[in-house]
């Protein structure tokens, strides 16, 4: 069962906000022409796409919200907020990435695959209950929890979020809710303005949300650190049965909209890392959905570091990138996150 699933289909590029969007179809083309590539070709499980089902959709948004993107469908163009818009094929293409994630959920939860990579668009995690908001329309992740909890018996979930920017959309679907924990590193201040330190959640999910507001200039050792000082222990301690990855490559050292510093190898280091986590806490089950990443060669590159890393064709060793890291650059920050949640989290030792 040593196996690594793709979600993949060229509908996902039938979406389209515009001629110089930075969230355009030439994002996929770049990462499915990799994909064919003699080094990669034959390598992973396609998992059969397919529309979400609308049900699963109102489990995180609106009816009325649904049935505005809906309306939608067929429609040349809609604009919706500031930085998103939909064309005729979008409410499809929005449809069909939810669906996607969650046929991939599961078959890894069935055990049918090891693990998998929802290679879809449009992103989701900005996207609110009631608005669509930062090029995103249905906030995937939090639509694939919440169908792996409904419909596979899920019962803890963690969600590892490290695009560039915080996943507000995610955050405020599960903030009262601790059987969803969500991590997130981003950077700040920074669009969309959330995910202060003191952020934690609310009510009975008050240290189930954890954020780790970042300064520019953060790369590979520095996010590694930061992943293995806080989320590895909150991670042991919370036993989580599946984890989901936000995987945003905007923190690419290249990315056009953003100031991190993170290489291709980088990323294989965080897959690695939860990929250990997911050995300990949950039979390795760990299922990463794309969110950012402008940078097109830079997005392609670092991906195929992530998809090699998941198929153990390549084995990254994240200590050897953490012996780089700038000590300045990340011992306040870490003083700082474990100040607030150590009352929540008894192995996040100050």
């Amino acid at each position: 069962m040593e196996k690594t699933g793709i979600v993949k289909d060229r509908k996902y590029m039938e979406h389209w906000m515009g001629e110089y969007h930075p969230e355009s179809p030439m994002r996929l083309e770049a990462i499915y022409a990799m994909l064919e590539e003699p080094d990669m070709a034959g390598k992973f499980v396609e998992v059969s796409t397919r529309p979400a089902d609308k049900k699963d959709i109102l489990t995180v948004h609106a009816p009325a919200y649904v049935e505005r993107i809906e309306s939608t469908a067929g429609v040349e163009y809609t604009y919706l907020d500031p930085d998103t818009q939909t064309c005729a094929a979008s409410y499809d293409a929005a449809m069909m990435a939810a669906g996607g994630l969650c046929q991939a959920i599961s078959m890894v939860c069935s055990g049918e695959i090891r693990n998998a990579f929802a290679l879809v668009r449009p992103p989701g995690h900005h996207a609110e209950r009631g608005h669509a908001k930062g090029f995103c329309l249905f906030n995937n992740v939090a639509i694939g929890a919440k169908y792996a909890q409904k419909h596979l018996g899920v019962s803890r979930i963690l969600i590892v979020d490290w695009d560039l920017h915080h996943g507000n959309g995610t955050q405020h679907c599960f903030e009262e809710d601790p059987s969803v924990l969500y991590f997130s590193t981003h950077q700040y201040p920074y669009y969309p303005g959330t995910g202060a330190f003191d952020e934690v959640g609310r009510a009975e999910g008050r240290g189930f949300t954890i954020n780790v507001p970042l300064t520019i200039g953060h790369g590979d050792g520095e996010y590694l650190t930061i992943y293995d000082q806080l989320l590895r222990p909150v991670a042991m301690q919370y036993k989580p049965e599946l984890i989901l990855v936000s995987a945003g490559f905007d923190i690419y050292y290249g990315d056009p909209l953003g100031g991190m510093n993170v290489t291709p190898k980088g990323f294989a280091g965080l897959t690695r890392l939860i990929m250990d986590i997911a050995s300990r806490c949950c039979a390795g089950k760990v299922v990463l959905t794309l969110e950012g990443g402008y940078n097109i060669l830079g997005e392609r590159d670092s991906v195929k570091e992530v998809l090699r890393e998941l198929a153990d064709l390549s084995v990254t060793s994240p200590s050897d990138m953490m012996a780089l890291a700038n000590p300045e650059l990340t011992r306040l920050l870490l003083e700082r996150v474990k100040s607030v949640h150590s009352a929540y989290w008894k192995d996040l030792n100050l």
